[in-house]
């Protein structure tokens, strides 16, 4: 079935994209453009040409897995030449989203209109590319070298009635777009209205300068952002056609980079996520009313989420000072939202009014889902369940935030351990995209469909995991931290560590993360683990030698590094040195020096290794989803792909090499894994 749908009203061609669900350019699309305006062309009878969308958008993107691949002809760049050289007026109606390619297929039309709430952007940037159909050389003459910064850098998606201001489109309407586009269409006949054809508008130096300064810098000053604005300054500097091909170079190389790669994996591993959130949505049981247990700043930011979700939320503590700060951090949240002008008064007013709290159990009893969010401690949640279990409703599901304990024994202390999940957030929950959903032994299918339900609903990217000690991430993140202490003890220094993997591109290395997070949350998983740790296998007592001397991080001011009350920035501090050196000493083990490659490498090895484990354990049956959760949750580089990633890249032959020569290095207790996993 041909994907270009076409016929005339009257003297205009109506060309129909039918290429659902996104209506994707594909090669199959382009060619049957191509196609329809060269009929436009010669055929006598007809003056003008509608492009529009069928079903419930324009064409939201590009065929992404065709950047993989040698591009199909024609390509867009052709078809945009092709509207562009013919001789009759092309008018592109917008809805839905307009996106990428669809967008630079617009802007290479003689007009553009829109129906309200039309999305337009060209959101390559995020996936290691620019746009490279013109994308950069026609948006800086309707907005100039600035704004285009600004847009394309940022991958930002900008509604219709904005593109209206911005002189991106020419009209927006409130409904028959087909319709108005055909009126339109006809007032231009006789007439072409070509963006090329555009002055480009004078931009000021120094604003221009400051536009790529910050656009670098919230970029990361990752490649495509760099030839995203040289290519954008060369509408300036360059004729049109020459610097239309510089651009289609620099996306062709960009393209098939390994970075490009990296991000399309994540693009399409979250895709996935997505379309398994959809088949379960048929299972899962309504909820309207959510109960946050724990007023500190996980249980609160839990139900930021939840009422920025639409969710009346009923937010529980028994400490009174506890609960009115937990209140006043939600309540402070939405004024500075309404301060920032990122929300009206109506809806601060709304989300407020749906937000109630109390010390009392009683306030939980209308709930439809109960999720505790007290102190990590066992007895602790053990207490808190039991009366969740007493004072719920008998339909309503018991949640755990917790981030390692076994939450089968939390859930055998309810009644009916069928309706219990965990719903592992991350902090700051209200922001954090990643949710771990823990299936417990005897969760039920609807809850747990519920739990994926709840978690699309929030924004979040949810990931299942059995119930296992630290689940998926906190399982790696756990390996990746104690090698680090490895290494350590065998010679390196806690900023080494730190400078390898942020220049790697981790947004904080794990000794900056541990005295942010505090040393004592580690130090007290460790001792509860003490009993059952095997005393032959390898263990660095680095972390509890600084836990012992009182240093716990940045809340008292001293942890792998100093924190001087004058100063927002860390200080190095010769204690430190001093106690890891005995510590190496005291081992026998002679200290030799590090370089980053090799820091970099064992922390990548390491992960990976782990992934490999989980798998084999069962512990989560999608390889794809760890990448999901160390990009997400732990600050791993988007752009580096995660380990699953760079295991697939690197090759199974390979990779059993290095991790026979980290396991040797690593010393008694790691334990090598099956790697098979991770090549299926």
């Amino acid at each position: 079935m041909s994907k270009i749908k076409i016929h005339s009203d009257s003297n205009v061609m109506v060309v129909t994209v039918d290429n659902p669900p996104i209506n994707a350019g594909s090669a199959e699309v382009r060619s049957g453009l191509l196609e329809a305006i060269r009929e436009l062309e010669s055929d006598g009878k007809l003056e003008a040409a509608v492009i529009i969308g069928g079903g419930t958008t324009f064409i939201a993107g590009s065929d992404i897995k065709e950047f993989s691949l040698p591009l199909a002809e024609p390509q867009l760049p052709t078809v945009i030449a092709a509207i562009e050289n013919c001789s009759k007026p092309v008018v592109c109606a917008l809805h839905g989203a307009a996106l990428g390619g669809g967008f630079e297929l617009a802007l290479g039309c003689d007009a553009r209109i829109a129906l309200v709430g039309t999305l337009l952007g060209l959101p390559e940037v995020t996936l290691g590319i620019i746009p490279g159909a013109g994308g950069t050389q026609r948006l800086p003459r309707l907005v100039g070298v600035e704004k285009s910064i600004e847009l394309i850098c940022s991958g930002a998606r900008i509604q219709a009635d904005e593109a209206l201001k911005l002189g991106i489109v020419n009209e927006v309407v409130q409904e028959n777009l087909l319709a108005h586009a055909l009126i339109l269409a006809r007032s231009m006949i006789g007439q072409k209205n070509r963006i090329r054809d555009i002055s480009m508008p004078t931009g000021d130096a120094d604003a221009i300068l400051a536009a790529s300064q910050k656009a670098l810098k919230a970029g990361k000053n990752r490649p495509q952002v760099k030839e995203a604005i040289a290519m954008i300054c060369n509408a300036q500097a360059l004729p049109i056609d020459q610097a239309l091909a510089v651009e289609r170079e620099s996306f062709q190389t960009l393209r098939v980079s390994i970075e490009a790669k990296a991000l399309r994996h994540q693009f399409f591993a979250e895709r996935k996520l997505f379309k398994a959130l959809s088949s379960n949505d048929a299972q899962a049981q309504a909820l309207e009313q959510i109960a946050v247990i724990g007023a500190g700043t996980m249980g609160s930011g839990i139900a930021m989420a939840c009422l920025s979700a639409g969710y009346a939320v009923i937010l529980l503590d028994q400490d009174e000072l506890a609960l009115h700060n937990g209140v006043k951090r939600v309540e402070q949240f939405y004024q500075s939202r309404l301060q920032s002008g990122r929300m009206s008064q109506g809806r601060v007013s709304e989300l407020l009014q749906r937000f109630s709290f109390g010390s009392d159990w009683n306030v939980i009893s209308a709930a439809d889902l109960i999720i505790e969010a007290v102190f990590e401690d066992i007895d602790v949640k053990h207490e808190v369940f039991a009366k969740m279990d007493t004072h719920a409703k008998s339909s309503a599901l018991l949640a755990s935030n917790t981030s390692y304990l076994d939450i089968d024994a939390i859930a055998a202390k309810t009644s009916n351990p069928s309706r219990v999940l965990g719903l592992h957030f991350f902090s700051p929950a209200q922001v954090m995209k990643l949710i771990e959903i823990i299936r417990c032994k005897k969760t039920s299918p609807v809850a747990l469909a519920t739990g994926l339900s709840f978690a699309k609903r929030l924004g979040k990217l949810p990931i299942i995991s059995a119930n296992s000690f630290g689940f998926i991430g906190n399982r790696i993140y756990s390996a990746y931290r104690r090698q680090c202490e490895f290494m350590l003890e065998e010679g390196a220094y806690p900023e080494q560590i730190d400078a390898a993997l942020e220049a790697y591109g981790f947004a904080m290395g794990p000794f900056a993360v541990a005295d942010l997070s505090g040393l004592d949350i580690a130090w007290r998983m460790r001792k509860s683990q003490a009993a059952s740790r095997d005393p032959g296998h390898r263990y660095v007592s680095i972390p509890d030698t600084l836990c012992l001397a009182g240093r716990l991080g940045r809340k008292v001011g001293a942890g792998y590094y100093r924190y001087p009350e004058d100063s927002k920035e860390k200080v190095l501090d010769p204690v430190v040195s001093e106690i890891i050196e005995a510590a190496s000493k005291e081992k026998g083990i002679i200290r030799r020096p590090f370089n980053a490659d090799e820091i970099v490498n064992r922390v990548l090895l390491t992960m990976i290794n782990e992934v490999a484990h989980l798998l084999s354990e069962g512990v989560t049956t999608v390889a794809d989803d760890c990448d999901i959760a160390l990009v997400n949750g732990y600050g791993f580089p988007r752009w580096q792909g995660g380990p699953v990633f760079i295991a697939r890249a690197k090759g199974q032959k390979l990779l059993d090499q290095e991790l026979k020569q980290l396991a040797k290095v690593s010393g008694p207790g790691f334990l090598l894994a099956n790697t098979d996993v991770l090549f299926i």
